[in-house]
Order: C-alpha cells, then structure tokens, then sequence
C-alpha cells in the first residue's frame, strides 16, 4: 500500500467479530490500487455476497477485504497486523449499533501490564 488511509475505523459489526473472532477489527482503507501483497498469498473466501475475505495462505490471519457493491475500489487491511500498528491509531469507531455492551467502557476494566495478572 502507498499514500494515505481513505479512513481508518475500529468496526463493531458481527461478520467483523464473527471472522475475526475478537469483539472488534480495526481496518484501513486504501484505494486500491495503492494496493498490493508484497510477501506470500493470500487465499480469498466469499463471506457473503460480495464480500471478499483474504487471508495469509500459510498461517491464516485475516489481511484485507473487498466489497466492490459497497467500498468500489476500496481495499480494508486489517491494520492490527501491520509491523508498525502502534503508529496508526484509528480514528473513529464505526459499526456502533452492533457494539458489544461490554466494549463501551473498557477503560473500567481492571488491567494488568501483563498475563497473568496478580
């Protein structure tokens, strides 16, 4: 990918936590063809509809989706799995009606520096 984000959101939708298996996915946008897999394959798998998920072809995780009826010519890379995530934060959470309850406060939790906790 080269350039800027189109965008880049914390998505609380269930086909998000349901592929991901965490309570949300963090994804950033690109134009695509600002796009492209430089290291290994990526093995797609239709989700629903349009709804193209890829993942790594050697180890499973989730790299990227194309919904061409809904984000035309947009690629969504799971930003968590970039070598630098830290330096991208997302800037706004998006799928919220679908949000589990317990993700609204999470600064309320208990938190420990590491697992596991004393």
């Amino acid at each position: 990918m080269s350039g800027d984000p189109a965008h880049h959101a914390l998505c609380h939708c269930r086909d998000c936590r349901a592929s991901s298996g965490a309570p949300a996915t963090a994804w950033m946008a690109f134009p695509a063809e600002n796009f492209n897999v430089i290291k290994g394959k990526a093995v797609s798998y239709n989700s629903s509809g349009a709804s193209w998920r890829h993942f790594c072809g050697q180890c499973g995780t989730g790299m990227y989706f194309i919904n061409e009826q809904m984000l035309p010519g947009i690629v969504d890379i799971q930003s968590a799995t970039l070598d630098d995530a830290q330096a991208h934060p997302p800037a706004a959470q998006i799928q919220t009606a679908e949000r589990l309850d317990y993700m609204s406060d999470l600064a309320a939790m208990p938190q420990f520096e590491w697992y596991p906790g004393p």
